[in-house]
């Protein structure tokens, strides 16, 4: 015959699940992580759109643009992409190991997330990827 109380406790532990404090701390946790990502998302939606545009600029024959004509390009071209955080004066032009005039940017973004918290991200967007 099997004690009733050996058979009470395993199957006491078969039921155990998560209790409501504990569900409620994970629920906060996932709250707080999509509320984060939201307000930092859109920094990097707007650097995707720079290194798009920065890739299609590349893509062309700069060599024969004047500094502005390039930066008016860049300012054109971020326009139709809704791109505000950067203009085409703060572009990096440089020439590649082709001597070709490429063109890449360097740029931080400071989102603020709540009460004095805030989180800076730097980004660099060129042609090559990096």
């Amino acid at each position: 015959m099997r004690n009733p109380q050996i058979t009470n406790m395993t199957s006491r532990r078969k039921q155990a699940g998560a209790t409501l404090l504990g569900m409620l701390f994970v629920g906060a946790m996932l709250f707080f992580v999509a509320i984060i990502a939201m307000k930092i998302f859109p920094a990097y939606q707007e650097y995707f759109s720079v290194k798009t545009v920065i890739r299609a600029m590349n893509k062309e024959s700069l060599s024969s643009m004047s500094k502005k004509d390039i930066q008016d390009s860049f300012d054109k071209r971020a326009n139709t992409s809704y791109i505000t955080v950067i203009t085409g004066k703060d572009i990096i032009m440089g020439k590649n190991s082709a001597g070709e005039t490429t063109v890449s940017a360097q740029y931080q973004v400071i989102t603020p997330l709540f009460g004095n918290i805030s989180v800076m991200m730097d980004f660099n967007a060129s042609a090559d990827g990096k």
